[in-house]
């Protein structure tokens, strides 16, 4: 028995939500966003491949969906390489019938590869390429295998992880900022040529998500300038940007493609000086007289 047809009485039973019926790969699933998002497309209906490096992980994933009634795939695959994208495509349209949702959300995130992204001037050859392979040749390979099945299947929604440092400049992250910047026009690349096809792509843009890899990156007092620098009380959570991913997954979006949607808070929305102001109970207009 196939895993559709096994889990199919489950899945009969649930409630239907807004991606119902549609079938999802989300690669960096065992963790993260990436967990998060197949969970939340899971619970609104859509059967979900869980494509990760880290096998156990991404099956811990699947078997939890499973338990609570949802159908999920757990596939290891390195998105770099590309003979196993293409097999993970394949395995995905062979277990469910079809593929209509693609959320290239996989990057490099381990803490020892991102202290070494350091300064320019300071960035081994072997951090940058390593990055670009991960990072932008990843969501470029699933989108090569995924976009013909995805029009097979009738149309379909790709949604790119990007971020708000592809969006400004920073002292650090040079490779991981410059392949997410690549990501951005890849992501209207693909809307561009697709779109009469049926195929929606836009790019989620996070600001800095307050997670156990955030903590574990970056140190406590510039966690506490990133929120300061939030117009929102908070720093972002992966739920936030899943809701968003569910969002562009779903029909309700299919008048939205080629689009960048910031995720953070207002972080880029306001001038630089902002937070420096709130802090001191100052403005930018003098308040005595000349």
């Amino acid at each position: 028995m196939d895993l559709a047809r096994q889990h199919g009485t489950a899945a009969a039973s649930m409630t239907s939500g807004r991606v119902t019926g549609k079938v999802a790969i989300i690669t960096g699933g065992a963790s993260g966003i990436g967990r998060i998002t197949a969970e939340t497309l899971a619970r609104e209906g859509a059967r979900v491949v869980i494509a990760d490096i880290n096998v156990e992980g991404g099956q811990a994933v699947a078997e939890e969906i499973r338990g609570k009634g949802g159908e999920a795939l757990a596939i290891p695959v390195d998105v770099g390489e590309e003979k196993e994208i293409a097999a993970m495509v394949e395995r995905t349209v062979e277990t469910f019938g079809a593929l209509h949702v693609l959320h290239n959300n996989a990057a490099i995130t381990a803490p020892d590869h991102q202290r070494r992204d350091a300064n320019l001037l300071e960035l081994d050859t072997e951090i940058w390429d390593e990055t670009m392979r991960i990072d932008l040749r990843g969501p470029m390979l699933a989108c090569k295998h995924a976009i013909p099945r995805m029009i097979e299947s009738g149309g379909g929604s790709i949604i790119n992880t990007t971020s708000n440092s592809a969006l400004a400049g920073d002292l650090t992250l040079n490779a991981y900022s410059a392949a997410k910047g690549g990501l951005n026009t890849l992501t209207l690349s693909v809307a561009t040529a697709f779109g009469k096809e049926g195929i929606r792509c836009n790019a989620v843009s996070p600001a800095h998500i307050e997670s156990p890899s955030l903590a574990a990156v970056v140190p406590p007092e510039v966690v506490e300038m990133l929120r300061a620098q939030c117009l929102t009380p908070r720093l972002g959570a992966p739920q936030d940007v899943a809701n968003l991913v569910l969002y562009l997954a779903s029909d309700e979006a299919s008048f939205i493609t080629g689009q960048i949607l910031r995720c953070d808070g207002g972080a880029l929305s306001h001038l630089a000086h902002v937070a420096q102001l709130r802090d001191s109970d100052r403005t930018t207009n003098r308040t005595d007289e000349v």
